[in-house]
């Protein structure tokens, strides 16, 4: 219901999506496009995860850090989205800025997690490798990795959108399996936002979600992986996002050495 009138006001005010000149020319019909619409829905996700979490009592440490993970990585991708908007230009944070947030967020996470009992013993691929605090390592590059390779991922109307339903679907299906209620909650709570988001954002798109959305889809796809102790699956269920990343760097690199 919400999501009109943020459309509404965008265009009112004429601020939306900037488009790199050096982009695909077919992005240029792009232009002026309502973003930051993943603001929306995470509001929306958190707000009902709160709610469901506590009809279902299930408002534990795990719920709330991985709310934690959402809501900080949708602020970084928010003061980048406005920085963009406001400056009526494609760039925003810089690199430096934003991966300082990211690992903020990645290192609050490791500690609540470690603090609630958690071994930190990676799952690879159904082998179970005790890391120690090496494990904390590997966690802050899972989601500053999968936070960027979402974001990265984010180009065409309605992929994100699309993925991101069928990945939290699968992460809820898995949570259920182990009958961890507070991740269930999550995962279905930001599929039903994203969802909502859908029906906007497929194409022709009338909003894009920004980087407010995708950062933070990616940094908590990556925490609920953790927290269910089934690291490897989100190279299967992740597997776009990875190869549209792996594009990307084989594209930078052969462009850096021509």
């Amino acid at each position: 219901a919400a999501m009109p009138l943020f459309i509404g006001y965008f265009q009112m005010k004429k601020q939306g999506q900037a488009i790199r000149e050096e982009g695909p020319k077919w992005h240029n019909s792009k232009a002026g496009t309502p973003t930051m619409g993943g603001l929306v829905f995470l509001i929306g996700s958190i707000l009902t995860g709160i709610w469901v979490g506590a009809w279902q009592k299930q408002l534990t440490p795990t719920l709330f850090i991985l709310l934690f993970v959402l809501a900080l990585y949708g602020v970084i991708g928010f003061l980048d989205d406005f920085i963009k908007i406001f400056k009526k230009r494609n760039m925003g944070l810089n690199s430096k800025q934003k991966l300082i947030g990211q690992i903020l967020g990645g290192i609050i996470f490791y500690l609540v997690y470690r603090s609630e009992g958690y071994p930190g013993v990676l799952n690879f691929f159904g082998l179970d490798l005790p890391l120690g605090i090496i494990y904390g390592i590997f966690a802050l590059f899972w989601l500053v990795g999968f936070s960027n390779a979402v974001n990265l991922t984010d180009g065409i109307d309605g992929l994100v959108a699309g993925l991101g339903s069928i990945s939290f679907a699968a992460y809820g299906l898995i949570a259920w399996h182990q009958h961890q209620y507070d991740v269930l909650i999550i995962c279905l709570s930001v599929l039903g936002g994203l969802l909502g988001f859908f029906v906007y954002n497929r194409k022709p798109a009338k909003i894009f979600m920004g980087d407010v959305g995708s950062l933070a889809l990616g940094g908590l796809l990556a925490a609920i992986s953790i927290m269910l102790n089934q690291e490897w699956t989100l190279l299967l269920i992740g597997l776009i996002y990875v190869m549209e990343t792996a594009s990307v760097m084989l594209q930078v690199t052969s462009f850096k050495l021509t």
